[in-house]
């Protein structure tokens, strides 16, 4: 069943984590933080949402850089309930796409709960000073390749990167739900 995470909370700050990467090294919000702007996006590797998106992504990922805005990819999903979500896939899900930015394995869940991240892709576009711009979609596109969609999370963080601020009008990215651990 489609998840729906809530839209923007125009201002709130994001929550700093450190976390693993598929490339072997470790990564802090502080350290991935771009000059005008960040983007913290939830993904998996099963989910059919973001493999349907994930091209995109990374395209739009590379054009965002060259605005000053950063990408980081993080998989919180159970690996032990979703075996395709383990580390060694997302190794190797993030050679397939050739990620432009790291992937980030958040384990224990705790970034995904401090984010209160719901679904598979979950965006949260930050400005430069951290504070939150974007809870949207990337296009209307959702499993079904839409031609020539708007580019929804391009544009606005091409806007974050001009002016530090997102669009008031936004729509919510949908997909899989978070595959919480058992309690």
């Amino acid at each position: 069943m489609a998840a729906v995470p809530p839209l923007c909370n125009f201002g709130w700050k994001a929550p700093a984590f450190t976390l693993p990467g598929v490339d072997g090294r470790t990564y802090s919000l502080e350290r991935l933080r771009g000059s005008k702007g960040t983007l913290v996006a939830f993904i998996c590797n099963h989910c059919p949402y973001v493999k349907a998106a994930i091209g995109r992504l990374v395209r739009d990922a590379g054009e965002l850089k060259g605005l000053g805005v950063n990408t980081v990819a993080i998989c919180s999903n159970d690996a032990a309930t979703y075996p395709e979500d383990d580390f060694a896939h997302m190794q190797g899900f993030a050679r397939q796409h050739r990620f432009p930015f790291p992937y980030l394995h958040d384990e224990s869940q705790a970034v995904a709960r401090a984010y209160e991240a719901v679904c598979t892709p979950d965006f949260f576009g930050f400005n430069a000073a951290l504070e939150l711009q974007y809870r949207g979609r990337l296009d209307a596109s959702r499993k079904d390749l839409v031609p020539d969609a708007r580019r929804d999370l391009f544009e606005a963080m091409k806007q974050v990167a001009a002016t530090g601020r997102g669009p008031r009008d936004q729509i919510a990215s949908m997909g899989c739900s978070i595959k919480w651990k058992a309690a």
